[in-house]
C-alpha cells in the first residue's frame, strides 16, 4: 500500500493588524462585544496590492524550506480559496508561475472555508495513486476585499492569511482518512455575490449568523463523529483537534459535545479571525511551530463553510 504524509507545514499573515479597538472607531461595536460573541481580538489585513497568491507564495516557501525541498520538486498544486486573484487563470496556475515548477497539474478548489480540507483530500488521493510525489495543498484568502466594513455582523469576523502543507509518499498512513460533504440547499445563508449572476451584483459577504452557527455546530460534531467511527477510535485517542477558526463559541461547543478539553484544541481565532480556507492550515502550522504538535501525534482537522461545504481529516503527524 502507498500512503501520504505531511512532510512540512507553512503559513503567512499580512503585516497589518486590525484590532477590535480599531474597529470601535469604524463601527458601532466594542472590544467586549466582539470578544464575547466571537473570541476574536485582532486580525491581519492584506496591504494594498497584496494578493491571495502573494500570501500563498510566502506560506508555500515556508513549507518547502521546512521540508528541505525546492519548488521544482513539487509535482502537484491544489489551491483552496474563495478570493482568487482573477476569474482565470486559477490561483494554482498563478502560484505555479511564481514557483517555477512548470508543466505540473495546478488548479483551485472553490469550497469557501472548507477549501483546504478539499485540497488536502484530493492531494492525498493523488499521492496514494502514485500520480504525485510531492503535492502542495494550500488555503489562502484575502477576505478583506469582499467584506462590507460597514456591516458589524461580518466586518468583525473576516481576515486574510495563508497556510500550506507539503505531502509526500509514506509507508504508513499519515493522512489516515478524509471525509468531504456538501449541501447546496443552504447556499443563501452564507454567500458572496459579484460573479456572473447579475441578480447578486455585490461581492460583499452576506451571512445569516444565527442560522449558520446552529448548523455549523451540529454538522461539525457529526463530521468528527463520522471520522472517529470510520477509524474505530474515541475522542480521547486524539492528541489534538485543529478546527476551522470561525468563532470561538463554535469551537468550544464542538469540543464540549465531544468531551474534549480545550487544552487539546488548537485555537488561533483570537489572533487571526476567520480566514476561511486558510484557517485550518494556519492553525496547524501554528501548532507545529509552537511545539505543541509533534511527530506521531494523532490530529483531527475539520472545517465548515459556505455552500454549505464541510470536511474532516484524521492525520498521524
Amino acid at each position: 500500500m502507498r500512503y501520504s504524509r505531511i512532510a512540512a507545514t507553512g503559513s503567512y499573515l499580512p503585516a497589518k493588524v486590525l484590532t477590535n479597538f480599531d474597529l470601535e472607531k469604524m463601527l458601532n461595536t466594542s472590544d467586549q462585544w466582539i470578544r464575547e460573541r466571537t473570541g476574536i481580538e485582532r486580525r491581519h489585513i492584506a496591504a494594498d496590492g497584496e494578493t491571495t497568491v502573494d500570501l500563498a507564495e510566502h506560506a508555500v516557501r515556508a513549507a518547502l524550506d521546512a521540508a528541505g525541498c525546492r519548488p521544482e520538486d513539487v509535482d502537484l498544486i491544489i489551491f483552496g480559496t474563495t478570493t482568487p486573484n482573477l476569474f482565470f487563470p486559477n490561483c494554482g496556475v498563478l502560484l505555479q508561475a511564481r514557483l517555477g515548477c512548470r508543466g505540473v497539474p495546478a488548479f483551485s478548489v472553490e469550497t469557501a472555508c472548507s477549501g483546504f480540507m478539499y485540497a488536502l483530500s484530493i492531494a492525498d488521493k493523488f499521492v496514494r495513486a502514485g500520480e504525485a510525489k510531492r503535492a502542495l495543498a494550500i488555503g489562502a484568502e484575502t477576505l478583506s476585499r469582499i467584506t462590507d466594513w460597514t456591516d458589524r455582523s461580518t466586518a468583525v469576523l473576516f481576515a486574510d492569511g495563508a497556510g500550506a502543507v507539503l505531502l509526500e509518499p509514506a509507508e504508513a498512513p499519515g493522512i489516515v482518512s478524509t471525509h468531504l460533504h456538501a449541501d447546496g440547499g443552504y447556499w443563501d445563508l452564507l454567500y458572496s455575490g459579484g460573479g456572473t449572476d447579475l441578480s447578486k451584483p455585490s461581492r460583499a459577504i452576506t451571512m445569516k449568523g444565527n442560522d449558520v452557527f446552529k448548523i455549523a455546530v451540529n454538522t461539525l460534531t457529526k463530521s468528527i463523529e463520522e471520522t472517529l467511527a470510520a477509524n474505530r477510535i474515541v475522542p480521547a485517542a486524539l492528541d489534538w483537534l485543529v478546527p476551522h477558526q470561525a468563532n470561538l463559541r463554535i469551537i468550544q461547543a464542538t469540543a464540549r459535545r465531544l468531551d474534549l478539553p480545550m487544552e487539546r484544541v488548537i485555537t488561533t481565532v483570537q489572533d487571526h479571525g476567520n480566514t476561511s480556507a486558510a484557517s485550518v492550515p494556519l492553525a496547524l502550522d501554528f501548532g507545529v511551530r509552537s511545539g505543541k504538535i509533534r511527530r506521531g501525534d494523532l490530529i483531527l482537522l475539520e472545517a465548515f463553510g459556505g455552500g454549505f461545504t464541510w470536511g474532516s481529516a484524521l492525520i498521524r503527524y
